[in-house]
């Protein structure tokens, strides 16, 4: 069932980005960065489920459409933040407007207070205490 819900928010998701020019996964990293701020790679890889080499690719997407910028970290020369440009939230700001109605579609036939349940639940499956 789990598989069969995020199959149907990807794909209601997907349709609202794509006139954005965007997928899902940048989204995603869009959202990190606008609640935590500059974030270092492996974090942003931690909190959108990617790997490595995935989330390079998605920074990758993002800085060539100048939607983000690496910068260095003070103190390790090795380790880049991944910062949202005045663009990217530009785009991220437009991007909520277009997936909030669908998003709200999406938990419609859900009953009073059930929508926050479910996200509610979905917050502790997915990150359990400890």
């Amino acid at each position: 069932m789990l598989r069969q819900a995020h199959w149907r928010v990807s794909t209601v998701m997907t349709e609202a980005l794509r006139p954005l020019g965007i997928e899902l996964r940048h989204f995603a990293v869009l959202i990190v960065l606008v609640d935590r701020g500059p974030t270092v790679q492996r974090d942003l890889a931690a909190a959108t489920g990617s790997d490595k080499a995935g989330i390079m690719r998605v920074v990758d997407d993002l800085e060539r459409r100048g939607l983000a910028v690496r910068k260095s970290v003070p103190g390790d020369r090795r380790v880049r933040a991944v910062e949202i440009t005045p663009e990217g939230i530009e785009l991220f700001d437009a991007a909520h407007v277009a997936a909030e109605p669908l998003a709200e579609q999406l938990v419609a036939e859900l009953g009073p207070g059930e929508p926050e349940q479910l996200r509610e639940l979905l917050t502790r499956f997915a990150y359990p205490a400890g």
